[in-house]
Protein backbone atom coordinates (compact mmCIF):
# COMPACT_ATOMS: atom_id res chain seq x y z
CA UNK A 1 0.00 0.00 0.00
CA UNK A 2 2.83 2.58 -1.01
CA UNK A 3 2.07 6.19 -1.35
CA UNK A 4 2.17 7.69 -4.67
CA UNK A 5 2.36 11.13 -5.24
CA UNK A 6 2.50 12.79 -8.81
CA UNK A 7 5.25 15.15 -8.41
CA UNK A 8 4.70 16.80 -12.18
CA UNK A 9 0.82 17.91 -11.08
CA UNK A 10 1.87 19.11 -7.35
CA UNK A 11 4.19 21.31 -9.34
CA UNK A 12 1.62 22.68 -11.49
CA UNK A 13 0.01 26.17 -11.05
CA UNK A 14 -2.70 25.73 -8.76
CA UNK A 15 -5.11 28.01 -9.82
CA UNK A 16 -6.19 25.98 -12.98
CA UNK A 17 -7.06 22.54 -13.33
CA UNK A 18 -4.70 20.92 -16.30
CA UNK A 19 -6.93 19.86 -18.77
CA UNK A 20 -5.63 16.00 -18.62
CA UNK A 21 -7.73 16.10 -14.73
CA UNK A 22 -11.16 16.79 -16.62
CA UNK A 23 -13.88 14.55 -17.64
CA UNK A 24 -16.28 14.72 -20.84
CA UNK A 25 -19.45 15.83 -18.92
CA UNK A 26 -21.47 13.97 -22.03
CA UNK A 27 -19.96 10.40 -20.51
CA UNK A 28 -21.61 11.61 -16.85
CA UNK A 29 -25.02 10.51 -15.59
CA UNK A 30 -26.25 11.87 -12.35
CA UNK A 31 -28.63 9.45 -10.35
CA UNK A 32 -29.33 9.93 -6.46
CA UNK A 33 -28.61 11.56 -3.87
CA UNK A 34 -26.68 9.79 -1.73
CA UNK A 35 -25.19 12.59 0.59
CA UNK A 36 -25.04 16.17 1.41
CA UNK A 37 -22.50 18.84 2.66
CA UNK A 38 -21.94 22.45 3.39
CA UNK A 39 -20.74 22.91 -0.06
CA UNK A 40 -22.05 20.59 -2.30
CA UNK A 41 -24.11 17.30 -3.05
CA UNK A 42 -22.59 13.84 -3.91
CA UNK A 43 -24.71 11.13 -6.41
CA UNK A 44 -24.56 7.81 -6.96
CA UNK A 45 -23.74 7.82 -11.02
CA UNK A 46 -22.12 6.59 -14.12
CA UNK A 47 -19.18 7.80 -15.96
CA UNK A 48 -19.59 6.08 -19.14
CA UNK A 49 -19.77 2.50 -18.23
CA UNK A 50 -18.47 3.12 -14.50
CA UNK A 51 -20.05 3.43 -11.18
CA UNK A 52 -18.99 6.31 -9.17
CA UNK A 53 -19.61 8.98 -6.97
CA UNK A 54 -20.63 12.52 -8.02
CA UNK A 55 -19.88 15.34 -5.93
CA UNK A 56 -21.56 18.75 -7.22
CA UNK A 57 -20.13 21.50 -5.45
CA UNK A 58 -22.19 25.08 -5.15
CA UNK A 59 -20.95 27.89 -7.61
CA UNK A 60 -22.69 30.47 -4.89
CA UNK A 61 -24.62 33.90 -6.40
CA UNK A 62 -22.44 36.95 -5.20
CA UNK A 63 -18.79 37.50 -7.39
CA UNK A 64 -16.90 37.19 -4.33
CA UNK A 65 -18.58 34.02 -3.16
CA UNK A 66 -18.19 32.57 -6.94
CA UNK A 67 -14.68 33.32 -6.88
CA UNK A 68 -13.99 32.08 -3.32
CA UNK A 69 -15.98 28.15 -4.10
CA UNK A 70 -14.52 28.28 -7.71
CA UNK A 71 -10.77 28.35 -6.25
CA UNK A 72 -11.81 25.60 -3.08
CA UNK A 73 -13.13 23.26 -6.10
CA UNK A 74 -9.56 23.68 -8.29
CA UNK A 75 -7.98 23.25 -4.38
CA UNK A 76 -9.83 20.17 -4.07
CA UNK A 77 -9.02 18.64 -7.32
CA UNK A 78 -5.29 19.47 -7.80
CA UNK A 79 -4.84 17.56 -4.44
CA UNK A 80 -6.96 14.48 -4.70
CA UNK A 81 -5.37 14.35 -8.31
CA UNK A 82 -1.88 14.54 -6.85
CA UNK A 83 -2.23 11.45 -4.15
CA UNK A 84 -2.92 8.24 -4.45
CA UNK A 85 -2.78 4.93 -1.73
CA UNK A 86 -5.64 2.05 -0.98
CA UNK A 87 -7.19 3.75 1.87
CA UNK A 88 -7.94 7.38 -0.44
CA UNK A 89 -10.58 7.58 -2.25
CA UNK A 90 -9.96 7.01 -5.87
CA UNK A 91 -9.55 10.27 -7.74
CA UNK A 92 -11.30 9.86 -11.40
CA UNK A 93 -11.68 13.46 -12.74
CA UNK A 94 -13.58 16.64 -12.69
CA UNK A 95 -15.92 18.78 -14.92
CA UNK A 96 -15.60 22.69 -14.48
CA UNK A 97 -18.94 23.56 -17.11
CA UNK A 98 -21.75 23.18 -16.55
CA UNK A 99 -21.46 22.14 -13.14
CA UNK A 100 -18.79 22.18 -11.18
CA UNK A 101 -18.32 18.25 -10.28
CA UNK A 102 -16.01 16.19 -8.84
CA UNK A 103 -15.88 12.15 -9.90
CA UNK A 104 -14.43 9.56 -7.62
CA UNK A 105 -14.98 5.94 -7.01
CA UNK A 106 -18.13 4.76 -5.74
CA UNK A 107 -17.85 3.07 -2.38
CA UNK A 108 -20.88 0.36 -1.73
CA UNK A 109 -20.07 0.32 1.98
CA UNK A 110 -21.63 3.33 4.23
CA UNK A 111 -19.66 5.96 6.56
CA UNK A 112 -17.63 5.14 9.61
CA UNK A 113 -20.76 7.29 11.20
CA UNK A 114 -23.78 5.40 10.09
CA UNK A 115 -21.65 2.22 10.66
CA UNK A 116 -20.78 2.94 14.23
CA UNK A 117 -24.56 3.91 15.00
CA UNK A 118 -25.77 1.35 13.30
CA UNK A 119 -23.77 -1.44 15.85
CA UNK A 120 -24.44 0.78 18.95
CA UNK A 121 -24.83 -0.24 22.26
CA UNK A 122 -22.22 -2.42 20.66
CA UNK A 123 -18.29 -1.94 20.40
CA UNK A 124 -16.19 -2.90 17.33
CA UNK A 125 -14.29 -5.72 18.06
CA UNK A 126 -10.74 -4.38 19.33
CA UNK A 127 -9.06 -6.06 16.56
CA UNK A 128 -11.64 -4.58 14.04
CA UNK A 129 -10.88 -1.18 15.29
CA UNK A 130 -7.30 -1.22 15.32
CA UNK A 131 -7.45 -2.40 11.95
CA UNK A 132 -9.66 0.68 10.75
CA UNK A 133 -7.30 2.61 12.94
CA UNK A 134 -4.18 1.76 10.91
CA UNK A 135 -6.01 2.23 7.75
CA UNK A 136 -6.79 6.12 8.33
CA UNK A 137 -3.33 6.31 9.76
CA UNK A 138 -1.96 5.28 6.50
CA UNK A 139 -4.04 7.38 4.56
CA UNK A 140 -3.25 10.47 6.60
CA UNK A 141 0.68 9.19 6.29
CA UNK A 142 0.02 9.86 2.90
CA UNK A 143 -1.55 13.29 2.61
CA UNK A 144 1.49 14.43 5.08
CA UNK A 145 4.38 13.01 2.92
CA UNK A 146 2.51 14.90 -0.14
CA UNK A 147 2.33 18.26 2.00
CA UNK A 148 -1.34 17.61 2.61
CA UNK A 149 -3.38 18.99 5.75
CA UNK A 150 -6.57 17.34 5.30
CA UNK A 151 -8.30 19.17 8.11
CA UNK A 152 -11.64 17.54 8.39
CA UNK A 153 -11.16 13.85 9.43
CA UNK A 154 -14.08 12.59 11.09
CA UNK A 155 -16.40 9.01 10.84
CA UNK A 156 -18.73 10.79 8.27
CA UNK A 157 -15.84 11.52 5.67
CA UNK A 158 -14.09 8.05 6.37
CA UNK A 159 -15.99 5.54 3.63
CA UNK A 160 -16.41 1.64 4.10
CA UNK A 161 -15.34 -0.89 1.77
CA UNK A 162 -18.38 -3.37 0.52
CA UNK A 163 -16.95 -5.86 2.79
CA UNK A 164 -16.51 -3.94 5.77
CA UNK A 165 -13.02 -4.71 6.36
CA UNK A 166 -11.33 -1.41 5.92
CA UNK A 167 -12.11 2.47 5.38
CA UNK A 168 -11.07 5.26 3.18
CA UNK A 169 -10.56 8.74 3.81
CA UNK A 170 -12.53 11.14 1.37
CA UNK A 171 -13.61 15.12 1.25
CA UNK A 172 -11.02 16.93 -0.02
CA UNK A 173 -13.21 20.31 0.48
CA UNK A 174 -11.22 21.41 3.32
CA UNK A 175 -7.94 20.42 2.92
CA UNK A 176 -4.70 22.47 2.46
CA UNK A 177 -0.93 22.63 1.43
CA UNK A 178 1.30 22.79 4.42
CA UNK A 179 2.75 26.06 3.14
CA UNK A 180 -1.32 27.84 3.09
CA UNK A 181 -2.47 27.22 6.33
CA UNK A 182 -4.83 30.13 6.69
CA UNK A 183 -7.25 29.51 10.14
CA UNK A 184 -10.90 28.33 9.56
CA UNK A 185 -13.74 30.33 10.24
CA UNK A 186 -16.57 28.94 12.49
CA UNK A 187 -18.88 27.69 9.89
CA UNK A 188 -16.05 25.41 8.40
CA UNK A 189 -15.08 21.69 9.74
CA UNK A 190 -16.58 19.70 12.73
CA UNK A 191 -15.71 21.43 16.11
CA UNK A 192 -16.11 17.88 17.58
CA UNK A 193 -12.98 16.54 16.02
CA UNK A 194 -11.63 19.71 14.92
CA UNK A 195 -7.87 20.50 17.03
CA UNK A 196 -8.37 23.94 18.80
CA UNK A 197 -5.83 25.77 17.37
CA UNK A 198 -7.85 25.83 14.02
CA UNK A 199 -10.43 27.81 16.01
CA UNK A 200 -10.10 31.37 14.76
CA UNK A 201 -11.46 33.58 12.06
CA UNK A 202 -7.60 35.35 11.86
CA UNK A 203 -6.46 35.58 8.36
CA UNK A 204 -2.64 34.71 8.38
CA UNK A 205 -0.64 37.68 7.23
CA UNK A 206 1.85 37.91 4.85
CA UNK A 207 5.37 36.64 6.54
CA UNK A 208 3.44 35.89 9.28
CA UNK A 209 4.46 32.92 11.47
CA UNK A 210 1.54 29.75 10.49
CA UNK A 211 -0.06 28.89 13.29
CA UNK A 212 -0.87 25.12 12.52
CA UNK A 213 0.67 22.02 10.38
CA UNK A 214 -0.26 18.38 10.31
CA UNK A 215 -0.57 18.02 13.90
CA UNK A 216 -4.32 18.86 13.80
CA UNK A 217 -5.23 16.28 11.68
CA UNK A 218 -3.10 13.89 14.29
CA UNK A 219 -5.27 15.66 17.02
CA UNK A 220 -8.65 14.31 15.26
CA UNK A 221 -6.99 10.83 14.78
CA UNK A 222 -6.92 10.76 18.52
CA UNK A 223 -10.45 11.50 18.91
CA UNK A 224 -11.43 8.86 15.96
CA UNK A 225 -9.48 6.59 17.07
CA UNK A 226 -11.19 7.51 20.82
CA UNK A 227 -14.93 6.48 18.69
CA UNK A 228 -13.38 3.26 17.42
CA UNK A 229 -12.52 2.00 20.71
CA UNK A 230 -15.59 2.92 22.77
CA UNK A 231 -18.50 3.75 19.73
CA UNK A 232 -18.95 6.79 21.93
CA UNK A 233 -19.80 10.04 20.48
CA UNK A 234 -16.96 12.65 21.71
CA UNK A 235 -18.10 15.41 23.91
CA UNK A 236 -21.36 13.71 24.46
CA UNK A 237 -24.17 15.44 25.78
CA UNK A 238 -22.12 18.67 24.44
CA UNK A 239 -23.16 21.12 21.62
CA UNK A 240 -20.57 21.87 19.06
CA UNK A 241 -19.98 24.98 20.83
CA UNK A 242 -19.47 23.46 24.35
CA UNK A 243 -17.56 20.66 22.83
CA UNK A 244 -15.03 23.29 21.11
CA UNK A 245 -14.69 25.41 24.67
CA UNK A 246 -14.55 21.68 26.20
CA UNK A 247 -11.28 21.00 23.84
CA UNK A 248 -9.68 24.34 23.54
CA UNK A 249 -9.86 23.94 28.10
CA UNK A 250 -8.96 21.03 28.06
CA UNK A 251 -11.97 19.67 29.89
CA UNK A 252 -11.98 16.23 28.76
CA UNK A 253 -14.46 13.95 29.61
CA UNK A 254 -13.56 10.82 27.82
CA UNK A 255 -13.59 7.17 29.05
CA UNK A 256 -12.49 3.43 28.60
CA UNK A 257 -14.77 0.89 29.09
CA UNK A 258 -13.66 -1.46 32.08
CA UNK A 259 -11.96 -4.35 30.12
CA UNK A 260 -9.21 -1.75 28.51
Amino acid sequence: MSCGGDETRSSRNGSSIDESLLVDPKLLFIGSKIGEGAHGKVYQGRYGSQIVAIKVLHRGTKPDEKSSLESRFIREVNMMSRVQHDNLVKFIGACKDPLMVIVTELLPGMSLRKYLTSIRPQMLHLRTALSFALDIARALDCLHANGIIHRDLKPDNLLLTENHKSVKLADFGLAREETVTEMMTAETGTYRWMAPELYSTVTLRQGEKKHYNNKVDVYSFGIVLWELLTNRMPFEGMSNLQAAYAAAFKVFIFFFPCDF
